[in-house]
């Protein structure tokens, strides 16, 4: 149940982050209230995972996860660019959180 949690906590992450951007470029505050539900929500759910996954990896996990698909977001809808150094980076964090686990 914990990697239920930890998978909610991540998607929520996301969602708060991606309404960053919208808030940043949009001409209303609405996605504010995005960002707030997002996070709140990620904190919360990540809390629970706590409960059974140890807080060195679920919070690796949860950043590292968070970071990459982010980014895919940030590629896919914003438009961003991705540069070697970024999939570089995202394959190191790929490795490091395997790493953890083993």
């Amino acid at each position: 149940m914990g990697f239920l949690y930890l998978a909610g906590a991540i998607i929520s992450e996301v969602f708060g982050s991606s309404m960053l951007k919208l808030n940043a470029t949009s001409s209303t505050r609405l996605p504010i209230v995005g960002v707030a539900l997002g996070y709140v929500t990620a904190f919360y759910l990540l809390s629970l995972a706590l409960l059974s996954i140890p807080l060195s990896f679920a919070y690796a996990f949860w950043s590292g996860v968070g970071t990459a698909a982010t980014a895919l977001i940030g590629f896919l809808v914003f438009n961003e660019q991705i540069r070697k150094q970024t999939v570089a980076g995202i394959g190191l964090v790929i490795v490091g959180l395997v790493l953890m686990k083993v």
